[in-house]
Parts: C-alpha cells; structure tokens; sequence
C-alpha cells in the first residue's frame, strides 16, 4: 500500500482546483462485475488523487450516461460503438456519448470439451449437432463476440442448435453440466476454471481457435468493432490453451463520459488514470495488463476532448 499512496500522493499534488471542487458520478455495473470492479478501482485512486468520485452500482447506465445523468461509465469497446451508433444491441443512437481512453483489454474467445477435437473453427463446419450458449439475455453483448468468432470461419449462430443462456456466467455454467458444446469463456475466468474441473474426464476444456489474416480480422470487425484477433500459444496449465494454440479474441475495456462533463474534469481524471497504473493494479489486478502508452485505440465513438488535451500533453496517440 506504500505504492498506492506514494503513486495518490504525487497525482494530487499536480492536480488543478476544478476536479478536486467537483463530486461526480461514476456507474460501475453490478456487484462483482468487471465494471463494478474496475469502477471501484479508479474511484479509489481518483479519491486519493482529489477528485471526488461517487459510485453507483447500475446497469444499463447508457441512457443515463447520454443524458449527462451520470459524468462517468464503463463498456468494451464494441459497445460505445453500438451505443453511439444505435446498431448492434442498441436500438437507437446516444451521440452524446464519448470516450476517455482504455483501462485494459479483455481476452476471450469460444470454448468447448477437449474430447471434442474442436481445434479451430474450421472444424466447426458442418456440425450442426453441436449445442451453442445463445440469446445472453441480461447480457446481450455476449453473442456478438460469438458470432465474431464464427464469422472468422465463415459460420454464423444458424449452423448450430442454440440454446439460451440468461448470462455470461450462465453459459459457462451450461459448459460445466454438459447442456451446451461450445459458449463464451474469458481467458482466466474463474468460472471457466470451475467448468473444466467438471469435465476433467473430458480432458478440460480448450479454446476454439478464430482464424487468423486479413480476411478473417475483417470478419471480426464486421460484427464486433474494436475486437483484435490474438494468436496466443499453447500454455501448460493455462486453462484453455493447455492442449494446443489458439487465435483468441481481445476487445478495449473503456472508460465512458458525456460531452457535457466539463473539459478540465476529464483531463484532470485521464491524468490521474494514465499516471497511477501501479496502483490502479494493487486496486483491481487487470490494470496489470493495461498499456497506458497506447490508451486511445481507434473507435467511431469519439474520444473527449479533455482527455485529446491530456494525450497529446503525454504524448500518447490518438488513434484516427
């Protein structure tokens, strides 16, 4: 914790008068989420660093975000896109939203039993017998990094039997009871480890492996914008790549605000972001993995222009 509050101590003190005057909001998803987590961690620092955050434990915020009801939220990069588009799983547009910059970046991809052989999506073809986690009703993000997968291969959600699942962590738990073949799994989630310890006699379970080039990165772009294939190798006691390599897929974890929060507030916060990654980690470890040089990948949804200020100050690229 000596980092911590060294790290605190240091962004405060080169803090201007406009954030640490100012109480904002910042939704942070359910308890225990990703965003709930991550949420949590930067508020922690921002408190220590002088700028007032309260949190709120909401979900579905983007009305709320659009509407400047709240100064602050989080989604992956495929989702400000679709939520300042109104395509994909919103209906309509909420071109009053805009980026701050990437807290880290999610990997994931699609897993089934070992014993199945399922190496690649091209060995998904012509399989329509296998059972595929579907619908993700209270997380209606999910299929769309499943058909991004798939359409890696050229295969979409009708060549399989799909079966509805009401979450993410639903469709891993219809992996673990053998009702589903083949559904969405983060890489280290704790609950995939729970499944493959279920179907040890199957040997675990093992990543599906998206193709890889040019072709297929444009696949995956058509239906989950953001998302970046990432061959990765095969790692021993990794679950999910312990039997063989596979293309996973990685999307932008991002930090969201309004155009109506102020100019200076959002510079004052991506300052304090960009500065205390260290702490940020001890808080909430996936900002280990953060790469706050390359904080602003490129998006249709605009970036703020408080945190452009901050970026072009740092030196770090604004992607086009």
């Amino acid at each position: 914790m000596h980092i911590f509050r060294t790290l605190a101590s240091a962004a405060l003190l080169s803090l201007g008068s406009t954030a640490s005057a100012q109480v904002v909001t910042m939704a942070t998803g359910a308890p225990g989420s990703l965003a709930y987590n991550a949420g949590q961690a930067v508020a922690v620092v921002a408190n220590h660093s002088g700028i007032t955050v309260r949190t709120q434990p909401l979900v579905g915020y983007m009305p709320l975000l659009q509407g400047a009801e709240i100064d602050f939220g989080y989604a992956n990069g495929a989702e400000a896109v679709f939520a300042y588009t109104g395509t994909g799983n919103f209906d309509r547009a909420h071109p009053n939203v805009r980026l701050v910059g990437e807290m880290f970046q999610l990997t994931t991809g699609i897993m089934a039993p070992c014993d199945l052989g399922l190496q690649s999506v091209d060995d998904l073809a012509g399989r329509s017998d296998l059972r595929i986690a579907s619908e993700y009703t209270s997380s209606s993000i999910i299929p769309f990094y499943i058909r991004g997968v798939l359409a890696t291969g050229g295969l979409d959600y009708r060549d399989f039997e799909s079966v509805p699942v009401s979450n993410f962590v639903s469709g891993i738990r219809a992996l673990g009871d053998e009702r589903v073949d083949l559904a969405l799994v983060s890489l280290n989630a704790s609950a995939g480890q729970e499944a493959a310890v279920r179907l040890k006699a199957r040997g675990g379970l093992c990543y599906v492996s998206a193709r890889i080039g040019a072709e297929a990165e444009a696949a995956l772009a058509e239906v989950l914008p953001s998302g970046l294939i990432a061959p990765l190798p095969r790692i021993e006691g990794l679950n999910g790549l312990q039997s063989w390599d596979a293309a996973l897929v990685r999307v932008p974890w991002m930090l969201l605000t309004n155009a109506d929060v102020s100019d200076d507030l959002v510079y004052d916060l991506t300052r304090v972001v960009h500065r205390n990654k260290d702490a940020l980690g001890i808080a909430f470890g996936a900002f280990n993995r953060a790469n706050f040089e390359a904080m602003a990948p490129e998006s249709t949804t605009p970036y703020h222009p408080g945190a452009i200020r901050y970026f072009k100050e740092a030196g770090v690229p604004v992607a086009d």
